[in-house]
């Protein structure tokens, strides 16, 4: 609320101090190396081997990110809940689930990964040897082409290049790439350009209803979002530390 003071007032007035204008929040991804770990039927059995693992090098796991690839198995939600209990209690920490049914995650459960690329077997130290160190990951461009929409729950996650979908970006669905993102039909959920640093990445969809838009660490949730662009095919870029929405012609 605006006050006007009379000038004939002796109350001497105090000009507001303006604040120092804040930079806006970015987030960007990174890269990693990550175990995959595939238990196999009968899980028990399988526990005993890793166990068998852990006691010929206890630090094996120490500060490895592990993802869990559930790929063939037949779980419940009572099921997944003990497997993750019994990896924690092996101070195991998963990163995210590979494989998994949409129905067995969700609220605290580890994010749904798809689109990683296989890095070669983790080879196992002889008793008392200290793991071997991870190698480096090589610098390679690549683009990654989903043939099959992505899911509500789902994430993909591709840092080396650009993501392609050739069907639709569910709600609650998540696509974040190091380059660019196109997709060919609905964006509903969440596209997250550039995330490794790249400010040229864009964002092409046939169809634009997002939760939310990003590129290099800027974003725009819904309710940010000029509803104009709602429904209309649409690329998102980055000029001057904004985000800028442009239509553009269906082909």
């Amino acid at each position: 609320m605006q006050v006007t003071i009379a000038a004939t007032s002796k109350i001497p007035v105090t000009q507001p101090t303006s604040e120092p204008a804040r930079p806006p929040i970015r987030f960007r991804g990174r890269s990693f190396m990550a175990t995959v770990l595939a238990p196999i039927p009968p899980v028990a059995d399988w526990l005993g081997d890793l166990d068998a693992l852990n006691r010929r090098a206890p630090n094996f796991f120490a500060g490895r990110p592990v993802i869990l690839d559930l790929s063939g198995l037949r779980l419940t939600r009572e099921d997944l809940d003990g497997l993750l209990a019994d990896l924690a209690a092996r101070h195991i920490a998963i990163l995210g689930i590979e494989g998994a049914s949409p129905a067995l995650l969700g609220p605290g459960m580890p994010p749904a990964l798809s689109g990683g690329r296989a890095a070669g077997e983790v080879a196992m130290p002889a008793p008392g040897e200290a793991p071997p160190p991870e190698p480096a990951a090589k610098e390679v461009v690549r683009s990654l082409i989903l043939d099959t929409p992505v899911r509500s729950g789902q994430t993909v996650l591709h840092l080396e290049g650009d993501v392609t979908v050739l069907g639709a970006v569910a709600s609650g669905a998540e696509v974040i790439a190091g380059g660019s993102i196109h997709v060919y039909g609905a964006l509903r959920g969440r596209a997250i350009a550039g995330a490794a640093g790249n400010p040229t990445a864009r964002i092409w969809c046939r169809k634009f209803e997002p939760e939310l838009v990003a590129i290099d660490g800027l974003y725009r949730a819904a309710d940010d979002l000029d509803p104009a662009f709602r429904g209309q095919a649409v690329e998102v870029r980055l000029l001057e530390d904004a985000i800028k929405l442009n239509l553009f012609e269906r082909g």
